[in-house]
């Protein structure tokens, strides 16, 4: 017996990234991104799955033991840090306000990186990003490129380029 594909079937990508929970400990795997965006054209970035809803997401969990699907709860992971520089791929990245901070995550892990605001002149401040609405936002580094939980950011300052 043939099975006929659902017409409600959306094909989707792997996204090789390793997740940091609140409590600190990681885990490496992929997310499912799909191959169209309805936020922007081209293909659903993490970033973009993360800030589309609430809840729950599926996340593959690569281990020595096999791999498994686990659904993970968006309020309860730190940050990710994702193998693309998806980041770049935001309109206006180009020119876009740079700021470089340094972020103390509620695990007690600090990043330090360039984040980007994408406000006009005069309100392109560190504190127009940290009250953006989106509840992710990407943190660059020069070894990676880092989605943060907002509600995990204990205090966040500027600091000098590294």
């Amino acid at each position: 017996m043939e099975l006929i594909p659902s017409e409600f079937r959306v094909e989707k990508q792997r996204a090789d990234a390793v997740l940091t929970l609140s409590n600190g400990q990681s885990t490496r795997g992929c997310f499912f991104t799909a191959g169209g965006s309805a936020r922007h054209a081209g293909p659903e970035r993490v970033g973009d799955l993360l800030n589309s809803e609430t809840g729950f997401f599926p996340f593959e969990v690569h281990g020595t033991d096999g791999n498994r699907t686990v659904l993970f709860n968006r309020s309860h992971f730190g940050m990710v840090v994702v193998a693309d520089n998806e980041a770049s791929r935001d309109p206006g990245y180009s020119v876009a306000k740079r700021h470089v901070v340094s972020l103390l995550l509620s695990s007690g892990q600090r990043v330090v990186g360039a984040v980007r605001v994408y406000r006009p002149e005069g309100r392109d401040r560190l504190s127009d990003w940290a009250r953006h609405p989106e509840a992710f936002q990407y943190v660059e580094t020069a070894e990676a490129t880092f989605i943060v939980n907002m509600a995990h950011i204990i205090d966040v300052h500027e600091v000098s380029e590294p």
